[in-house]
C-alpha cells in the first residue's frame, strides 16, 4: 500500500524515549477523530501491538500504526517531533489537509 504515514527520525527518537519510560513497546498509534476547530483532529497513543488491519511503517525500530479508516485521511503524511518556544509536540505534515488551525492539532479536507 502506498502513502502509509511515516515518522521522522526526531519523532521516532521521542516515541522510543516515551515508550521506554512507560515500559511499553515503541509503537505509536496515530488516528483521526471528528472534532477540533477544523473538523478533524489527530490522536496519538502508544499501542501494545499493531491490529491485524493496521498500516504499519517503521523508522529506526519504532513503528507507526494507523487504522484503515484513519489511513484514508492520513495517506502520505509525515509525523515529526518539534520543539520550539511554544513547547514540544508531535506534528503531522498532512498533504491532504486543505485547512488547518493555529494549534496544529486539527485539520479540514
Amino acid at each position: 500500500m502506498t502513502g502509509i504515514p511515516t515518522l521522522t527520525e526526531a519523532a521516532a527518537t521521542r516515541v522510543a524515549a516515551i515508550a521506554q519510560k512507560q515500559a511499553k513497546p515503541a509503537i505509536l498509534r496515530l488516528s483521526v477523530e471528528g472534532g477540533g476547530c477544523s473538523g478533524f483532529q489527530y490522536k496519538f497513543d502508544l499501542a501494545q501491538a499493531p491490529d491485524s488491519d493496521d498500516a504499519v511503517s517503521e523508522t529506526d525500530g519504532v513503528k507507526l500504526v494507523v487504522d484503515p479508516v484513519s489511513l484514508d485521511l492520513l495517506a502520505g503524511s509525515k509525523v515529526d517531533f518539534v520543539e520550539d518556544l511554544g513547547g514540544a509536540a508531535f506534528k503531522v505534515e498532512n498533504p491532504q489537509a486543505a485547512a488547518g488551525c493555529g494549534c496544529g492539532s486539527s485539520f479540514g479536507i
